[in-house]
């Protein structure tokens, strides 16, 4: 199965970020996001359990960087070329001009994006 990036349904929009995305493949929902500006997840996260995002990624940075916060205090930079796992419990911030794709478990995938569309309006 194989899609262009560019092509993919846009699932979330709004000022300096767009996500998009197939849906599920194999039992993992493929998402594919730019940050045109920096944009702070956090708010998102809130009413989530602790207020951090509970789904597992496995992603690929593109371009640019994503900072992500681990709830035991750890923090990471993820950069250009750099292939992650980020484990549930976590939030984070994208600067400005970063892409990445990640692949994430269907079930959580799916609750998380529902309450950041009803958060955001996406």
């Amino acid at each position: 199965m194989r899609q262009q990036a560019y092509e993919l349904p846009v699932a979330v929009e709004q000022s300096g970020f767009r996500m998009l995305t197939p849906g599920t493949w194999g039992g993992m929902v493929v998402e594919y996001f730019e940050c045109a500006e920096r944009i702070n997840f956090s708010p998102w996260l809130t009413g989530l359990p602790n207020d951090r995002c509970p789904c597992p990624h496995w992603g690929y940075m593109l371009r640019g960087a994503f900072h992500v916060e681990y709830a035991d205090g750890r923090e990471e930079v993820i950069r250009q070329g750099d292939v992650c796992y980020m484990p549930e419990a976590h939030t984070g911030w994208c600067e400005a001009d970063s892409a990445m794709i990640m692949f994430s478990p269907e079930a959580q995938a799916k609750d998380v994006q529902e309450h950041v569309a009803k958060l955001i309006g996406g």
